[in-house]
């Protein structure tokens, strides 16, 4: 596991996660649980959240195929247009069907490790953040799990936004983002399927609370 290391220069943001050690393994040992739960057959669904523009770039699909390619194999990729198809937006529906998240922000600037969350993909994040795997895509590091990025609320109050920062010194290898992808996994492509411990519950309301004593 990659644990927090001191600043380089004093510069807050040269880590390689902004989590504490003791979030790490809750965050891990949560998405082990995860993956143990899945059964051969099981669909895995991954949604990616993205501003209209975003979805209008002329680069959005080679970005979807990018995702696709960073994810594990067997995945069901959802997005606005795929999930909604002209209907009207009913997320609520939709959240319970989900097995993990990806996020894509504005990026301050080219290559930037700041990107910035509209409300509704702030919502979105909000939802499932506390129970399956949720990653923040980024053209430059890939996918980075949002336990590991630092997260500043931004205004307007009525309708706030959500700032993401990726560690500087981030790693692909990094323990966590091997389990969010394990907990993403469906079990036929894990080789076998792994029954689920009797005292886990079907789905982890809380996998990054405090552990009861």
């Amino acid at each position: 596991m990659h644990a927090t290391q001191k600043p380089r220069h004093d510069d807050p943001l040269d880590v390689e996660t902004f989590a504490r050690p003791e979030q790490q393994r809750r965050y891990i040992a949560a998405m082990h649980r995860i993956a143990a739960e899945r059964r051969t057959g099981d669909t895995v669904r991954v949604y990616v959240s993205a501003a209209p523009k975003t979805t209008n770039d002329a680069n959005w699909q080679r970005w979807l195929k990018r995702i696709t390619e960073d994810l594990p194999d067997g995945i069901e990729l959802l997005h606005y247009g795929s999930a909604f198809e002209g209907r009207p937006y009913a997320w609520d529906t939709l959240v319970d069907q989900l097995d993990g998240l990806v996020v894509i922000g504005r990026p301050k600037r080219l290559g930037s490790r700041v990107h910035v969350l509209g409300p509704v993909a702030r919502l979105e994040l909000r939802s499932l953040v506390a129970q399956k795997p949720v990653l923040l895509f980024t053209h430059n590091l890939g996918l980075v799990p949002v336990v590991d990025c630092k997260s500043q609320v931004m205004a307007p109050p009525e309708a706030p936004r959500l700032k993401l920062i990726a560690p500087k010194r981030w790693s692909r290898d990094s323990a966590t983002l091997q389990a969010a992808l394990d907990a993403l996994r469906p079990a036929d492509h894990n080789g076998q399927a792994t029954e689920a411990h009797p005292d886990t519950a079907g789905h982890l309301a809380a996998p990054f609370a405090a552990p009861s004593r």
